[in-house]
């Protein structure tokens, strides 16, 4: 997608997330995008006069940053619909469903999961997503998921959003020699950056993998050059939020178990806790502690929609928005600064997430004038236009 200039005008709230805390706020605001970064933030009163450029008009929406979603595992074929009806009938989630997905991604073609993963992610963007983090996790076999790492190269330059390509390995544990399987995800990861990963991520949980085998691999992958991101505590408390702590990751994921020590450690070492609330909801945990104990402690909080086929198949952003105050107990300004600048943050990112002179020109143009209201209408059209780089990618 070539950058582009573009004014937008008349918006009544533009939330900008500028510094260290809140959400920056600026009432009848414009903001000026020029070759895709942004170059004017103010009062639309206050425009500087410049050459003639494309206007999109708000009309007296509320503006915000482009959502960066950061955690999703896009990439799969098939469907889960047995594993969804036993929860619904009381089955508790274990991870064991995900068996089911690799079956139908390993049948799948390069071509038809290209086609599928770009469907989801063009609907992201519908909902103003402009940022996202995918991952692979559904071949079962190291090898394969650098297979899979193609098919998130391909769909990065085909979308206009950013995408952030993460190799998930270490998804679900082998039936066989578990310590065979993590030497092979260790081998793997050198090749995972050459196939276009900038992250490395491993589920460490009861069912999955060890905190032990979790280590060896988070270790390895910043040896090959990997940034790192752990799925931890979403199904029993294990040590992983610690762990993250421990071996520097970016994120620690999931989080619903996680407890006061964990949290502590989190924040002592800067690690970004992002919430799921579309899959705690869908997993039946109940409602979840972690957010406010995280954000007690001083944790950053980020947010994603998890989507995947067995327990968020979801790709709005704006629905976890809404979850993460209804479920988590987040109040707005929080959920939303989660959504933008706490998943950028996530992602190591300073140029998005953030509505700021040089960053990413990159806007979510809300279909309600407040942003309470995003949370408040359930079900309505949450995001009337998206803007990637100075270029409206979607409109209502």
């Amino acid at each position: 997608m070539t950058d582009g200039d573009l004014v937008v005008r008349r918006i009544g709230r533009l939330l900008t997330m500028a510094g260290a805390a809140g959400v920056g706020l600026v009432t009848d605001a414009a903001v000026v995008v020029e070759g895709g970064a942004v170059s004017w933030v103010g009062h639309d009163a206050d425009l500087p006069a410049g050459p003639d450029r494309p206007e999109l008009d708000a009309a007296g929406a509320c503006v915000v940053p482009g959502f960066v979603d950061a955690h999703t595992h896009a990439v799969w074929a098939g469907t889960r619909t047995a594993e969804f009806e036993a929860r619904m009938r009381g089955d508790r989630y274990d991870g064991g469903g995900i068996r089911t997905t690799v079956a139908a991604t390993r049948a799948a073609g390069h071509d038809e999961l290209v086609r599928l993963t770009l469907g989801r992610v063009d609907a992201m963007v519908a909902h103003g997503t402009t940022t996202v983090e995918v991952k692979t996790g559904y071949a079962h076999e190291p090898w394969a998921e650098i297979a899979l790492l193609d098919v998130v190269a391909e769909v990065a330059r085909r979308t206009p959003a950013r995408v952030e390509a993460t190799f998930l390995g270490a998804h679900a544990a082998p039936e066989g020699d578990r310590a065979a399987y993590v030497d092979a995800v260790v081998e793997h990861l050198p090749a995972a950056v050459a196939h276009g990963a900038r992250w490395a991520d491993v589920f460490c949980d009861v069912g999955a993998f060890t905190v032990d085998e979790t280590r060896r691999i988070l270790r390895a992958a910043k040896e090959a050059g990997l940034l790192t991101r752990v799925h931890a505590e979403q199904l029993s408390r294990t040590g992983a939020a610690e762990l993250a702590a421990e071996a520097g990751c970016a994120s620690a994921d999931h989080l619903e178990h996680v407890d006061e020590a964990g949290a502590a450690a989190m924040a002592r070492r800067g690690v970004v806790g992002v919430l799921l609330p579309t899959a705690t909801m869908s997993t039946r945990g109940g409602v979840s502690r972690a957010a406010q104990m995280l954000a007690d402690a001083g944790v950053t909080l980020a947010l994603g929609t998890d989507c995947n086929p067995g327990t968020s198949w979801c790709e709005s952003m704006p629905y976890a928005v809404q979850l993460a105050c209804l479920l988590l107990g987040l109040d707005v300004e929080t959920a939303l600064r989660a959504a933008t600048a706490g998943s950028a943050a996530s992602l190591r990112r300073s140029d998005v997430g953030r509505v700021v002179p040089g960053g990413r020109g990159d806007l979510a143009v809300l279909a309600e004038v407040h942003e309470a209201d995003l949370v408040a209408h359930l079900g309505g059209r949450a995001v009337a236009a998206t803007v990637i780089g100075g270029s409206v990618v979607a409109a209502g």
